[in-house]
């Protein structure tokens, strides 16, 4: 490891103040530094400034993992409220856990997942101003799906959950399409997906692909209930396209 003392005189002073990018030492910050630590008194040479810097790595190392810590627990508490249906409460401490992990497109996705949740429950209930508040949360919801995608282009889970807010709350079927054929380049028998994106090509007026992709459904679910939904909504299109 190179020792300090081979490091230009400035670039260890702005370590120790950790405030400025310049090589001029804040002497306000070490002077509340020193009231904290003592054996550190007025820090100008390298050695001095090597001592600095060791008794107070601990400290910026305390505070770091601290932080790290904090960032965890909001998370899983988001989740705890998440797996017991408390939406809002899980929303805010996921919009938390974004400030220490803004890059983390997992929480990105569930803020979308409780705001849709929640967006609904607006609608469900009927009160005065719901409908800003439905329109607020969808928009929330949105972004935050976006953000994810941003993040991590090919994430199914957040490419599918966008999707099914375009289709089902905010009539934008061919945003709809874009991200679900991306999510089964990915995923390609990802039935859940073909469902939504069937009901989006239905929705932009392309029978043909719709049926096209139910019939792709039905040969490959083993599962009753989504084999008997396609050929349903398969006859569906065709009657209300063809006239069959």
């Amino acid at each position: 490891m190179m020792r300090a003392r081979h490091i230009p005189l400035c670039v260890l002073v702005a370590l120790v103040a950790a405030v400025s990018v310049s090589c001029g030492p804040n002497t306000n910050y070490i002077r509340r530094m020193q009231a904290l630590e003592e054996g550190v008194d007025n820090p100008t040479t390298v050695k001095e400034l090597e001592e600095a810097i060791a008794k107070y790595q601990k400290r910026v190392e305390d505070v770091l993992n601290a932080d790290i810590r904090t960032g965890m627990w909001y998370r899983l508490l988001a989740i705890r409220y998440l797996d017991n249906g408390m939406y809002a409460k899980a929303l805010e401490n996921f919009r938390m856990a974004v400030q220490y992990y803004p890059a983390n497109q997992n929480l990105y996705y569930y803020v979308g997942v409780c705001a849709g949740y929640l967006a609904k429950a607006s609608l469900d209930f009927g009160a005065t101003g719901s409908a800003a508040e439905r329109a607020r949360y969808l928009d929330l919801a949105e972004s935050a799906y976006l953000r994810a995608i941003e993040l991590e282009p090919r994430y199914v889970r957040a490419l599918y959950g966008v999707s099914v807010l375009y289709v089902f709350e905010m009539e934008k079927p061919e945003q709809a399409i874009r991200h679900l054929t991306t999510a089964l380049e990915v995923e390609k028998k990802n039935v859940d997906a073909m469902f939504v994106l069937a009901r989006a090509y239905f929705m932009a007026g392309k029978a043909e692909e719709a049926v096209s992709l139910y019939d792709t459904i039905v040969t490959l679910t083993k599962d009753g209930n989504k084999l008997q939904s396609a050929r349903e909504n398969r006859a569906f299109v065709l009657e209300h396209a063809y006239g069959e």
